[in-house]
Protein backbone atom coordinates (compact mmCIF):
# COMPACT_ATOMS: atom_id res chain seq x y z
CA UNK A 1 0.00 0.00 0.00
CA UNK A 2 1.42 3.63 -0.68
CA UNK A 3 1.88 5.87 1.37
CA UNK A 4 -0.47 8.31 1.79
CA UNK A 5 0.29 11.92 0.64
CA UNK A 6 -2.22 14.54 1.57
CA UNK A 7 -3.29 15.63 5.34
CA UNK A 8 -6.56 14.68 6.01
CA UNK A 9 -7.21 17.08 8.90
CA UNK A 10 -10.54 16.82 11.45
CA UNK A 11 -11.21 19.73 13.98
CA UNK A 12 -13.51 18.95 16.01
CA UNK A 13 -14.74 22.16 18.18
CA UNK A 14 -15.14 21.20 22.08
CA UNK A 15 -18.70 20.23 23.84
CA UNK A 16 -20.16 23.64 25.62
CA UNK A 17 -19.06 24.34 29.21
CA UNK A 18 -19.92 27.15 31.46
CA UNK A 19 -17.11 29.38 29.96
CA UNK A 20 -18.23 29.09 26.52
CA UNK A 21 -21.95 29.92 27.42
CA UNK A 22 -20.94 33.04 29.42
CA UNK A 23 -18.13 33.88 26.94
CA UNK A 24 -15.73 33.77 29.49
CA UNK A 25 -12.07 33.44 28.63
CA UNK A 26 -11.20 30.37 30.30
CA UNK A 27 -10.93 27.15 28.77
CA UNK A 28 -11.21 24.83 31.55
CA UNK A 29 -13.42 21.76 31.89
CA UNK A 30 -15.69 20.24 32.58
CA UNK A 31 -18.43 19.94 29.70
CA UNK A 32 -21.97 19.36 29.23
CA UNK A 33 -23.15 16.19 28.47
CA UNK A 34 -21.94 14.53 25.25
CA UNK A 35 -24.60 12.97 23.22
CA UNK A 36 -22.30 11.73 20.34
CA UNK A 37 -19.99 9.15 19.87
CA UNK A 38 -17.62 7.34 21.40
CA UNK A 39 -15.26 7.85 18.25
CA UNK A 40 -12.68 5.30 17.51
CA UNK A 41 -9.78 6.35 15.36
CA UNK A 42 -8.33 4.14 13.23
CA UNK A 43 -4.92 2.39 12.67
CA UNK A 44 -2.62 5.07 11.47
CA UNK A 45 -5.25 8.14 12.97
CA UNK A 46 -3.35 10.76 15.12
CA UNK A 47 -5.17 12.55 18.02
CA UNK A 48 -4.20 15.25 19.11
CA UNK A 49 -5.65 18.67 19.91
CA UNK A 50 -5.58 21.87 22.89
CA UNK A 51 -4.05 21.41 25.66
CA UNK A 52 -6.89 23.15 27.45
CA UNK A 53 -8.87 21.20 29.85
CA UNK A 54 -11.91 21.78 27.80
CA UNK A 55 -10.49 19.71 24.77
CA UNK A 56 -9.54 17.16 26.69
CA UNK A 57 -12.63 16.84 28.52
CA UNK A 58 -14.21 16.55 24.86
CA UNK A 59 -11.85 14.17 23.88
CA UNK A 60 -12.56 11.68 26.87
CA UNK A 61 -16.10 12.26 26.80
CA UNK A 62 -16.36 11.58 22.84
CA UNK A 63 -14.51 8.28 24.17
CA UNK A 64 -11.03 8.80 22.98
CA UNK A 65 -8.63 7.15 25.42
CA UNK A 66 -6.63 9.64 27.48
CA UNK A 67 -3.42 7.90 26.19
CA UNK A 68 -4.18 8.33 22.35
CA UNK A 69 -4.55 12.06 23.20
CA UNK A 70 -1.80 14.35 22.60
CA UNK A 71 -1.78 17.73 23.38
CA UNK A 72 -0.59 20.39 21.13
CA UNK A 73 1.25 23.27 22.23
CA UNK A 74 0.18 24.69 18.48
CA UNK A 75 -3.60 24.49 19.12
CA UNK A 76 -3.51 26.13 22.47
CA UNK A 77 -6.64 28.80 22.55
CA UNK A 78 -5.45 32.58 22.22
CA UNK A 79 -3.52 33.75 25.15
CA UNK A 80 -6.14 36.36 26.71
CA UNK A 81 -3.36 37.51 29.24
CA UNK A 82 -5.01 39.96 31.75
CA UNK A 83 -8.16 39.00 30.71
CA UNK A 84 -8.28 35.20 31.23
CA UNK A 85 -11.32 34.18 33.38
CA UNK A 86 -13.13 37.57 32.66
CA UNK A 87 -16.52 37.70 30.83
CA UNK A 88 -16.81 39.96 27.39
CA UNK A 89 -19.85 41.55 28.26
CA UNK A 90 -17.83 42.93 31.69
CA UNK A 91 -14.83 43.69 29.74
CA UNK A 92 -16.67 45.52 27.25
CA UNK A 93 -18.23 47.34 29.82
CA UNK A 94 -15.30 48.43 31.57
CA UNK A 95 -12.96 48.80 28.16
CA UNK A 96 -15.22 49.40 25.63
CA UNK A 97 -12.24 50.94 23.80
CA UNK A 98 -9.64 48.02 24.25
CA UNK A 99 -12.12 45.46 23.69
CA UNK A 100 -13.25 47.16 19.98
CA UNK A 101 -9.66 47.33 19.45
CA UNK A 102 -9.18 43.92 19.63
CA UNK A 103 -12.52 42.53 17.28
CA UNK A 104 -11.46 45.18 14.86
CA UNK A 105 -7.73 45.02 14.55
CA UNK A 106 -6.35 41.49 14.11
CA UNK A 107 -2.84 42.91 15.34
CA UNK A 108 -4.28 44.33 19.02
CA UNK A 109 -3.23 42.60 21.79
CA UNK A 110 -4.65 44.96 24.08
CA UNK A 111 -5.27 42.29 27.13
CA UNK A 112 -1.09 41.62 26.51
CA UNK A 113 -1.76 38.39 25.56
CA UNK A 114 -1.20 37.06 21.85
CA UNK A 115 -2.94 38.62 19.36
CA UNK A 116 -5.18 37.37 16.69
CA UNK A 117 -2.72 37.38 13.49
CA UNK A 118 0.41 35.88 16.32
CA UNK A 119 -2.87 32.91 17.16
CA UNK A 120 -3.24 32.58 12.89
CA UNK A 121 0.30 32.42 12.37
CA UNK A 122 0.84 30.09 15.26
CA UNK A 123 -1.71 27.57 13.92
CA UNK A 124 -0.38 28.22 10.03
CA UNK A 125 2.83 27.06 10.75
CA UNK A 126 1.37 23.38 11.98
CA UNK A 127 -1.02 23.03 9.59
CA UNK A 128 1.74 23.65 6.74
CA UNK A 129 4.48 21.19 8.87
CA UNK A 130 1.11 18.42 8.97
CA UNK A 131 3.26 14.59 8.25
CA UNK A 132 0.67 13.37 5.02
CA UNK A 133 -1.92 11.35 7.08
CA UNK A 134 -5.05 11.91 8.99
CA UNK A 135 -5.32 13.78 11.75
CA UNK A 136 -8.20 14.64 14.30
CA UNK A 137 -7.64 17.35 16.81
CA UNK A 138 -10.18 18.88 19.36
CA UNK A 139 -8.88 22.40 19.25
CA UNK A 140 -10.72 25.72 20.88
CA UNK A 141 -13.07 27.61 18.62
CA UNK A 142 -10.71 30.75 17.48
CA UNK A 143 -8.26 28.23 16.40
CA UNK A 144 -10.81 26.43 14.24
CA UNK A 145 -11.47 30.15 13.16
CA UNK A 146 -7.38 30.43 12.07
CA UNK A 147 -6.66 27.23 10.38
CA UNK A 148 -9.74 27.81 8.36
CA UNK A 149 -8.89 31.07 7.43
CA UNK A 150 -5.71 29.91 6.95
CA UNK A 151 -7.10 27.10 4.81
CA UNK A 152 -8.53 29.46 2.40
CA UNK A 153 -6.38 31.90 2.75
CA UNK A 154 -8.71 34.45 3.50
CA UNK A 155 -8.12 38.37 4.66
CA UNK A 156 -8.08 38.39 8.54
CA UNK A 157 -11.24 40.15 8.97
CA UNK A 158 -12.79 36.92 8.02
CA UNK A 159 -12.02 35.74 11.80
CA UNK A 160 -14.84 36.70 12.86
CA UNK A 161 -16.94 35.88 10.33
CA UNK A 162 -16.58 32.11 11.01
CA UNK A 163 -18.78 30.40 13.16
CA UNK A 164 -17.74 27.20 15.30
CA UNK A 165 -20.61 25.44 17.37
CA UNK A 166 -19.89 23.22 19.67
CA UNK A 167 -19.71 19.24 18.91
CA UNK A 168 -18.95 20.32 15.11
CA UNK A 169 -16.09 19.43 12.77
CA UNK A 170 -14.50 20.94 10.06
CA UNK A 171 -12.56 18.95 7.81
CA UNK A 172 -9.59 20.44 6.30
CA UNK A 173 -7.79 18.14 3.00
CA UNK A 174 -4.67 18.98 1.33
CA UNK A 175 -1.25 19.98 2.23
CA UNK A 176 0.73 23.45 2.80
CA UNK A 177 -0.20 25.89 0.53
CA UNK A 178 -3.54 24.18 -0.82
CA UNK A 179 -6.13 23.31 0.82
CA UNK A 180 -9.75 22.24 0.75
CA UNK A 181 -12.62 22.82 3.45
CA UNK A 182 -15.53 20.95 4.51
CA UNK A 183 -17.69 22.69 7.16
CA UNK A 184 -19.99 21.92 9.87
CA UNK A 185 -20.33 18.03 9.92
CA UNK A 186 -21.16 16.27 12.59
CA UNK A 187 -18.63 15.35 14.98
CA UNK A 188 -20.53 11.30 15.52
Amino acid sequence: MAAPTTVRLALIAPAMNAALREARFDDAGPVEAVTVGPLTPKDGVRVTGSPSGRCRATAEALGIRTEAYEAEPALAGCAMGRWRGRRLDELTAQEPESVAAWLSDPAAAPHGGESLRQVRARVAAWMDALEPGTVWAVAEPDVIRAAVAHALGAPEAAFWRLDVRPLERVELSGRSGRWNVRLGAPVG
